[in-house]
């Protein structure tokens, strides 16, 4: 299992050393088998405020910039970002910095004008797919500040050996617990606001059951596999990217920011140890969504639109159509 340990932090309000914390765990009856430092290239990186913004003479895409970092000068750089603007403040890689592709910043003219370091992306950074245009940051500090104080990217990945009979410890809450009892702090729960009774499908047999929401049945025909089913219907969602710090922590424990939907279900199974998915209602055909076991040589294409195959030992959600 992959854990965070900013994300630890911040469930125990309290600072962890590294070293220190992984001795608590295996005291704790938590295998570690290895630690990652996450982005040590970020360290490098500050903080640019972009000063003005002007056309590119010889590209009608490029624009030049100048951007302040903090030092006696400021720096002229070529930017192809849609939406850079004047007056905010971005990610900025001096030249001679090393980015996590392994690219090398280096001061060079682009269509004929010179350009003295990179204003970054998402992607160019190692914190997500994210390219169409370069990473705003919402915060007035200082220009020059270091990156890693104002994202939270100087993280370290714990690689835990969680054994069958500790499933407690398969999430971030679950870890933060143990490690409330061994630093005698208290453990800061999330607050999660209540929610209208109205269109929850809630199923309280364990054998196989059906109940009903939004005019679609949900339930269960492998009890075995699925015990439980349940659902609710969300409206008025807009699906776009997630915020940068939901990103970031599910990036630290190793998932793949999709959308704010799909990564709402997985921020939820990392710190609390519950499997989610969401499903567009629009999409859905047929009159059910039900647990069941895959057919002989059904198929599902996943998230990251590869194809696989399934076998009748495996438990799946389904519609009418697929998988």
């Amino acid at each position: 299992m992959k854990v965070s340990r900013l994300w630890l932090e911040a469930l125990l309000r309290r600072r962890l050393d590294t070293d220190d914390l992984v001795k608590r765990l295996v005291m704790l009856g938590a295998g570690v088998d290895g630690v990652e430092p996450l982005h040590p290239e970020l360290r490098e990186v500050v903080v640019g405020l972009v000063e003005s913004v002007a056309p590119h003479p010889n590209a009608d895409r490029l624009r030049l910039c100048v951007v302040n970092d903090g030092s006696a000068e400021t720096h002229h750089v070529v930017c192809g970002a849609p939406n850079v603007a004047a007056g905010k403040r971005y990610p900025f890689a001096r030249v001679g910095v090393t980015l996590p592709g392994g690219l090398k910043l280096e001061r060079r003219k682009i269509r004929g004008e010179l350009s003295e370091g990179m204003l970054c992306s998402a992607r160019e950074l190692g914190l997500g797919q994210e390219h169409d245009g370069i990473l705003e940051l919402d915060t007035d500090v200082p220009p020059g500040t270091p990156l890693i104080e104002v994202m939270p990217v100087d993280d370290d990945r714990l690689l835990l050996d969680i054994t069958p009979n500790r499933p407690d410890l398969l999430c971030h809450r679950g870890v933060a617990r143990e490690l409330a009892f061994s630093y005698s702090v208290p453990l800061r729960l999330p607050e999660i606001p209540g929610a209208p009774a109205e269109g929850l499908g809630t199923l309280r047999r364990v054998e196989a059951t059906r109940a009903k929401v939004a005019n679609v049945t949900v339930g269960t025909d492998d009890p075995e596999g699925c015990r439980r089913f349940t659902a609710v219907v969300i409206s008025g969602v807009r699906v776009g990217p997630s915020p940068e710090w939901l990103a970031t922590r599910l990036q630290a424990a190793g998932v793949r920011s999709i959308n704010n939907v799909v990564d709402a279900t997985n921020y939820v199974m990392l710190e609390l140890n519950h499997p989610m998915h969401a499903y567009d209602l629009a999409r859905v055909q047929g009159p059910e969504i039900v647990a069941r076991r895959a057919h002989t040589d059904e198929t599902i294409t996943t998230l990251d639109g590869v194809t696989r195959s399934l076998n009748p030992r495996m438990t799946i959600i389904a519609d009418a159509a697929r998988a």
